[in-house]
């Protein structure tokens, strides 16, 4: 029975060493997944604001230097509030330069509706023509060309502010100042 055991022992190792073992990895650690819902950027829609010249005011009359008042109505078409931080422009009459100048934190303009904003210059009449002397003292209409260009601020969170470039013209009354 010794031999019996002794084969069989045998044989059990001839068959384990003819056996592969089996090898054992490690499992693979995978770093956390951290999931990110983006939701889609909305695009919004802006649609320019119309810039308009509603009076020009004699403030100070004198024969060589008159300080004059410009009106502006700014409309916001928007469906949101924009502020108009910055001004920079340039204000004609009858053809001829009046003015220029820049205006910082000027306007809180709601939705869909429009404000007014005054702008004091002078201006020299020296360099002007007669003509245009005559239809400020006789308080006639007088032709203006107003542009220049407005920085908008939306008031949307996460919005950038953006550039309106306006050059407006049309007749505009010159009025006395009312005491």
């Amino acid at each position: 029975m010794r031999k019996f055991v002794f084969l069989i022992l045998i044989i059990f190792i001839l068959i384990s060493c003819r056996t592969k073992g089996e090898i054992i990895e490690e499992p693979k650690v995978e770093p956390p997944v951290i999931l990110v819902v983006i939701e889609p950027v909305e695009e919004i829609e802006i649609i320019e604001p119309e810039f308009d010249i509603i009076s020009i005011v004699i403030l100070q009359a004198d024969i060589v230097v008159t300080e004059f008042e410009a009106t502006l109505r700014i409309k916001n078409p928007n469906g949101f509030a924009v502020e108009l931080s910055s001004i920079t422009y340039e204000l004609y009459g009858n053809g001829q330069f009046w003015a220029d100048g820049t205006e910082n934190d000027i306007l809180h303009i709601p939705a869909q509706s429009s404000e007014e904003t005054k702008f004091i210059f002078k201006m020299n009449f020296i360099d002007m023509s007669r003509r245009l002397l005559d239809d400020v003292i006789a308080m006639r209409q007088i032709n203006y060309r107003f542009r220049g260009q407005a920085l908008m601020k939306p008031l949307i969170p996460n919005t950038s502010s953006f550039l309106v470039n306006f050059d407006c013209f049309g007749l505009s009354e010159v009025k006395q100042r009312a005491n």
